[in-house]
């Protein structure tokens, strides 16, 4: 108890120091953004590109590989390193799509889509939280939800081309992104809170220096990166029962809450089954996801810049207010259908409705929880963490793709009203329960909600 408190009392002494000699920036290195950061963030998340398209084209069995990626992603990024684990994972969603190029028979098809989604699991978890470790603390949300932009890339690309091409053809469009990230891994430094971890301290200043620039003075982030690492490397061995010490308990809560009520809220089942909802309302398929996408791509884009300037909870607190209002138009439109209302009405009801979520969750529910689960956990039990937090992403999404159409066809009006209700909890609990991390740096965040500094 002695050493730990001596640790923490140099941890914040250093960072009294810090907001000294750069205004609360540690060592003015948070502001800079170097050609090696920009690479770094493109590499990691090029591959998330071919998420977006295997997301929109392939469901059920890509789920199931998905949530066993996800078991095992913070264990393989703790062990072969943020860079190893996205190579590891590359591997697996390019098996993936050889084996549907490919593909002779079902059996093929259903290999490659658990392949792929095996590869993506590891890989949704692998490059957010790459990015979070490389980046400086001011600008650390947007990069963090590039993430969000290439797989919604991923997602248009598809609804555009989808009727164009042939699945085989799409198979190849599908691969294009994991070559590129799989060669693009080779010029990218590793995470340095992982060389941290590992104790490689010369390769970490040497991967600091790279990324905030040469004539950037680096001594007080690097002191920090050190400090904090030892500190929390000392509180207990990481292992899936270190998650339920107490300690632990607000940040587990935070990131495995929002990631269940961002897919209950209706995530999946609007974008999986879009085109049998605007159907079953009276509205043109090809009219509504191609309206769908065309939507995605600039609130997703402004995703990116808002993050940093508005702040985590306000921008996620407006979003899910939004997706709560889309949900409740598109219910209203089932439920005038249902009592022989005007069918132009109810169409335009459920356009508007999906329309008005999909901005809502572009700009906002999409991203942000996944920002905030990179920032939150401490590097000790980082990997673990990580791990069931995107496994619980990944499981709901299972339960509601399989469930959704029973439950439209029990009440298409009363799933939207349920999905409303989820959003407005969102509200509630990022209210409650989540707090600011904008311009903070992980060190600070990760000590600050496991009571390392009280």
């Amino acid at each position: 108890m002695e050493e730990e408190g001596t640790t923490t009392r140099s941890l914040l002494l250093g960072e009294e120091m810090a907001d000294i000699n750069g205004s609360g920036d540690v060592g003015n290195s948070s502001s800079s953004t170097t050609a090696v950061l920009l690479l770094g963030t493109f590499v990691a998340v090029s591959g998330l590109f071919a998420f977006g398209c295997a997301y929109s084209v392939f469901a059920s069995i890509m789920t199931v590989g998905g949530m066993l990626g996800a078991l095992v992603s913070g264990k393989i990024a703790d062990l072969i390193g943020r860079r190893g684990a996205m190579w590891f994972s590359d591997i697996f969603v390019t098996v993936g799509w050889l084996a549907i190029l490919l593909a002779e028979g079902a059996w093929s098809l259903d290999l490659g889509r658990l392949s792929m989604g095996f590869g993506l699991g590891i890989l949704q978890y692998a490059a957010v939280v790459y990015i979070a470790e490389i980046t400086p603390k001011n600008s650390r949300g947007g990069f963090t939800a590039a993430n969000s932009m290439m797989i919604c890339g991923g997602v248009s690309f598809m609804f555009f081309i989808g009727n164009i091409f042939t699945w085989r053809t799409l198979a190849i469009f599908g691969m294009i992104p994991c070559l590129v990230q799989f060669l693009g891994l080779f010029f990218i430094p590793e995470s340095p809170r992982w060389l941290a971890k590992i104790g490689r301290e010369k390769e970490l200043e040497d991967t600091i220096r790279r990324l905030r620039g040469k004539n950037v003075d680096i001594y007080a982030e690097v002191a920090m990166i050190k400090e904090y690492t030892k500190t929390f490397q000392q509180l207990s061995t990481a292992n899936i029962l270190t998650l339920f010490e107490r300690r632990y308990a607000h940040p587990l809560i935070i990131g495995v809450g929002l990631m269940l009520l961002q897919q209950f809220g209706g995530t999946n089942a609007i974008l999986y089954y879009a085109s049998s909802i605007f159907e079953a309302a009276g509205c043109s398929a090809s009219v509504g996801t191609t309206a769908m996408a065309i939507i995605q791509i600039p609130f997703t884009a402004l995703c990116v810049f808002l993050m940093d300037k508005s702040g985590r909870r306000p921008l996620l607190m407006v979003c899910a207010a939004g997706t709560c209002l889309g949900n409740i138009l598109v219910g209203l439109a089932f439920l005038l259908k249902d009592l022989h209302h005007s069918m132009e009405l109810s169409a335009a009801l459920v356009l508007s409705g999906i329309l008005v979520y999909s901005v809502s969750f572009s700009l906002g529910v999409n991203g942000t929880p996944w920002v905030l689960m990179a920032e939150i956990f401490p590097i000790n039990v980082r990997g673990s963490a990580g791990s069931l937090v995107t496994f619980a992403n990944w499981f709901s999404s299972w339960i509601l793709t399989y469930s959704f159409n029973f439950l439209f066809e029990w009440s298409s009006t009363g799933i939207f009203f349920i999905f409303a209700t989820i959003c407005g909890l969102l509200v509630l609990f990022v209210a409650k329960l989540v707090p600011e991390t904008k311009g903070r740096s992980l060190e600070e965040i990760q000590a600050s909600m496991t009571h390392l500094l009280r």
